[in-house]
């Protein structure tokens, strides 16, 4: 009887591992239809980047971010040391 059980829990479980895989691999395929159909996007995609006058990536905006943030609490700590004077 135990063994029974264990083989059907084991099915059961090769079922869910089959059914996640097929949904995985769904979930990675590609959008485009052909090779050529990637292209034109791509290339569409540099022309509309290469319009941009500037563009601005994430590490300049972290940095701009951090200095602007160092600056106001000096100026805040400044402020409050002028006070206590």
């Amino acid at each position: 009887m135990l063994r029974q059980s264990s083989i059907a829990r084991v099915r059961a479980e090769l079922g869910a591992l089959e059914a996640t895989a097929e949904r995985a691999g769904a979930a990675l395929a590609c959008v485009y239809s052909s090779s050529d159909e990637f292209e034109a996007a791509e290339l569409e995609a540099r022309s509309a980047a290469a319009w941009l006058p500037f563009r601005i990536d994430g590490m300049r905006v972290v940095l701009v971010g951090t200095a602007f943030a160092a600056a106001t609490a000096l100026a805040a700590i400044g402020a409050m040391a002028a006070i206590s004077l």
